[in-house]
């Protein structure tokens, strides 16, 4: 047990019950937060209990009246109220301690103006109004700030733009989106909170994917789970690493407002809007960090080659998810470089099949010979009646390509192969988001007496075409000098 689990099990007994990780800071003795809950009472802000129990810890303080956590870092999901809380934290700070600014942050403008919306709402109600110069809001885009009368105000900006520097003596920092933050952002926003009295920075965000810039959340994730980070608060909500996307159990763990507050319809927009990777980051906060790792997920990143190409003929691939992973199909081409090494792109990844069959005959006639290879026993098995009348058949004749149907121990084969070219520096890509994401978070499953890749809860069918489309080429290709090269797919 480190002795941040320690830290744990020792000062927040019975607190935020919900959280996957709630690691609190050495030293605290007391809390804010009564003060902060009484104000936000009389302005008509009510806290959820998981909701009441963070606030305890982000506003504990020290024997020195100072936060304990000057700097707090949480993982929530989306839909689940992490904006209403800080919010309600923030105005109520702002009226207990006049004179305070606030600088409200996101990434994003769209992001900082959607939170700036939401909190000018609040400031318009009866009971709030009387605290806050409503008139005198200031909607300009980039330059959104609700004052108060006593002299506090709450800034919004977005970090893409560069706004926040010029400020002083900012008492509360909000990160928004802190996924998408790196140190150089974060050390430019740092110096604005020099001169204030008990500053404290609140992080914000979900877990980040495999191309976000995320080193700050990142970092402070992991020395809050290991105990390095002092005066760190870290608070996380996820459901657990290896769930069913569609176990509304699961979305009750990750989420603590679902169904009372985040009503089923809406956790099935995200499932529907988001592709099933994201889904289990953005929806049930899970890290891909805290999942079964992937074989080649190490390795594959020193495999990039942006300029990577193949002048050989090529293999095809398709693949297709089943339907409670998405149903996205994808097509990829395997192939070998001059160099002798190998070679694998993804060529096309969609919702559904749709248009794929016709898509894979264009290929075929625009680049001459070449073999389509899938799995006969998966969902792509239902595509052959199709590909048959285009063309692809098993033993081919003229104007027609071998369709070549792989089983269950030739896949594992294929699978086994991919990941140790992957591992042996044998291979090459390109850098494209779904196929990097798959290759990350990609697990395996026992067939046979070797292994596959799994499909449990994730979209991986850009992985999974590549392995086939590589395996393809391995058995079926053959040097054809006249074929144009196949590049610049994505």
């Amino acid at each position: 047990m480190t002795s941040a689990r320690r830290r744990r099990c020792l000062m927040s007994a019975g607190l935020l019950p919900e959280a996957r990780h709630l690691i609190l800071p050495e030293g605290i003795v007391t809390t804010a937060y009564p003060a902060t809950q009484a104000t936000c009472r009389r302005i008509g802000l009510e806290f959820d209990p998981w909701q009441a129990d963070l606030n305890r810890c982000i506003l504990a303080k020290d024997a020195d009246g100072a936060y304990a956590a000057d700097t707090v870092a949480m993982s929530i999901p989306r839909q689940v109220g992490k904006t209403f809380d800080v919010g309600g934290i923030t105005f109520a700070d702002s009226i207990i301690n006049p004179g305070t600014t606030t600088v409200w942050t996101a990434h994003r403008f769209k992001v900082a103006r959607e939170s700036f919306n939401e909190m000018r709402a609040w400031a318009k109600t009866p009971k709030l109004r009387q605290h806050i110069d409503y008139d005198d809001i200031t909607t300009a885009a980039g330059n959104e700030c609700i004052p108060f009368r006593n002299g506090s105000r709450i800034v919004f900006a977005a970090r893409e733009r560069g706004a926040i520097r010029g400020f002083t003596k900012v008492r509360r920092l909000v990160l928004d989106e802190a996924q998408i933050l790196t140190e150089q952002a974060l050390a430019d926003l740092v110096p604005t909170m020099n001169q204030a009295r008990n500053p404290q920075t609140i992080l914000m965000g979900t877990p980040p994917k495999p191309a976000d810039p995320s080193e700050v959340f990142t970092r402070l994730r992991a020395g809050a789970l290991d105990g390095s980070e002092a005066g760190v608060l870290y608070v996380e909500l996820s459901a657990p690493p290896d769930c069913d996307p569609d176990d509304r159990e699961a979305w009750r763990i990750a989420n603590p407002s679902f169904p009372h507050r985040t009503p089923e319809k809406a956790i099935l927009r995200l499932k529907k809007l988001l592709s099933p990777a994201d889904f289990m980051r953005e929806a049930l906060g899970v890290w891909d960090s805290a999942r079964p790792g992937s074989p080649i997920a190490a390795a594959w990143p020193g495999c990039l080659d942006r300029d990577s190409k193949v002048d050989d003929p090529v293999a095809l691939a398709v693949d297709v998810a089943p339907d409670e992973a998405g149903a996205y199909a994808a097509v990829a081409v395997g192939g070998r470089r001059r160099d002798g090494l190998g070679h694998g792109e993804l060529i096309r990844h969609q919702r559904g099949t749709a248009g794929l069959v016709d898509f894979l005959a264009g290929l075929a006639i625009r680049h001459g010979p070449c073999v389509l290879v899938l799995d006969a026993s998966g969902p792509a098995g239902a595509l052959i009646p199709d590909l048959n009348e285009r063309g692809f058949v098993s033993d081919p004749g003229p104007e027609q390509w071998r369709l070549h149907l792989m089983g269950a121990r030739e896949y594992a084969q294929a699978c086994g192969a991919l990941a140790s070219a992957v591992k042996n520096d044998e291979f090459r890509h390109i850098g494209q988001r779904p196929l990097d994401e798959a290759a990350a978070i990609a697990t395996t499953r026992p067939l046979a007496d070797a292994w596959a890749w799994s499909r449990k809860g994730v979209d991986i069918t850009p992985l999974v075409a590549v392995t086939l489309a590589r395996h393809g080429h391995a058995v079926f290709g053959v040097k054809v000098d006249e074929l144009e090269p196949w590049v610049a797919w994505t």
